[in-house]
């Protein structure tokens, strides 16, 4: 076709879905729609566009969750050290695809740059949107998550809110798209493996102990906020009398590196650290642990989902649900703080109601796609 196409007429698309991934949250996140497009033989592909990339881990995801290898994979986007020059990367390599095959519906999960790039590849070229988890809402300005998702239901045609919430924050920007209230695929996720966990018994792992994982930039990229963290848990952690499991990210392990802090935080009488597991592993542990902290927004959702009391190391969350329900607590990277909401996480009540959903949101966003594509 022309390399001079801009945007594509509705009779140039075809009755396709295109699913666009490329973080481990946004892996997980996808898993069920991934499995419920299959289940009902909706004709797609998935483009993976490598922003979190590293051979055993991603593979390791994908078996977990029992999925099929992406169609596409984009290179050299975890080489980029700049959010506009990984964007743009990711935005040419999405286009391309998409002029070539022509899907009717582009579908991204979440806030990640890989969701703005798909978003804005597929809305310059005139094919609809659809935006899993939208109208999640953390009110920081300084968070490029909190952009990115912004944009990304701006320019959405379909909305999957996980909740009231969600869909509250949609009504008052006034996006233009549809929104539809359809839970969490987290759950949906945590139900696709809880037969393999229950198989593995990873309940059975060694008690009581608590695992940590940090990430975000704003922490980790900055050597007084993640080692003032860091303390904390460790404070925390003598406290209770507890040990801790640190799964360190790679950006995080970069960082500690980088900034001379890695025999440091080896030395923290409480804290051990152990190498990023796959999802069935992270969430045997994490299932199995008493407590956890840290800043991940797919973390807190699946502690509140387990039933695992979460302190999180951060000023704000997207999912104030787990406030108001006492499975979560702010604590930001203060370390008298952390001390406090632990010792208040580990003794208080963890028979919450799960406030994310039945399960079942994947069927009810493929329904949606369904109608979209004239099924």
């Amino acid at each position: 076709m022309a390399t001079d196409v801009k945007v594509l007429a509705r009779a140039d698309l075809s009755r396709l879905v295109a699913v666009v991934l490329g973080t481990r949250p946004g892996i997980v996140m996808l898993a069920p729609v991934l499995a419920e497009l299959r289940r009902r033989q909706v004709p797609h592909f998935v483009i993976h566009t490598g922003q979190h990339y590293s051979p055993n881990m991603d593979a390791q995801f994908f078996a977990d969750l029992r999925l099929a290898a992406p169609e596409y994979r984009i290179d050299g986007v975890a080489s980029r050290t700049t959010h506009g020059a990984q964007t743009a990367t990711m935005l040419e390599g999405i286009e391309t695809i998409l002029l070539e095959r022509r899907p009717a519906l582009v579908l991204v999960g979440g806030d990640a740059n890989t969701n703005l790039a798909g978003a804005l590849a597929a809305r310059k070229l005139g094919i609809a949107v659809g935006h899993i988890e939208a109208g999640e809402r953390s009110f920081d300005w300084s968070m490029p998550e909190e952009h990115n998702r912004r944009m990304i239901d701006h320019i959405s045609d379909l909305l999957f809110a996980t909740g009231e919430v969600a869909e509250r924050n949609l009504a008052t920007e006034r996006v233009q798209g549809r929104v539809i209230r359809t839970g969490n695929t987290i759950v949906d996720a945590s139900r696709l493996i809880a037969g393999r966990l229950r198989e593995q018994s990873v309940r059975d792992q060694p008690a009581p102990f608590c695992v940590v994982t940090m990430h975000r930039e704003e922490n980790v990229d900055r050597p007084d906020r993640l080692k003032s963290a860091l303390e904390g848990v460790n404070a925390a952690a003598e406290v209770l009398d507890l040990p801790v499991r640190f799964y360190v990210h790679p950006r995080t392990a970069k960082r500690l590196s980088q900034f001379g802090l890695e025999e440091w935080v080896r030395g923290l009488p409480r804290v051990t650290l152990h190498d990023p597991l796959g999802y069935l592993d992270f969430i045997g542990a994490l299932a199995a642990a008493c407590l956890v902290f840290t800043d991940s927004g797919g973390v807190q959702q699946e502690a509140c989902i387990h039933h695992v009391p979460c302190v999180t190391l951060r000023e704000n969350t997207e999912w104030t649900e787990t406030l108001e329900i006492g499975a979560n607590r702010l604590a930001g990277c203060d370390r008298e703080r952390i001390v406090i909401a632990a010792d208040a996480a580990v003794h208080g009540r963890r028979e919450w109601e799960v406030p994310f959903g039945d399960g079942r949101a994947a069927a009810r966003i493929i329904d949606c796609v369904e109608e979209l594509l004239g099924a």
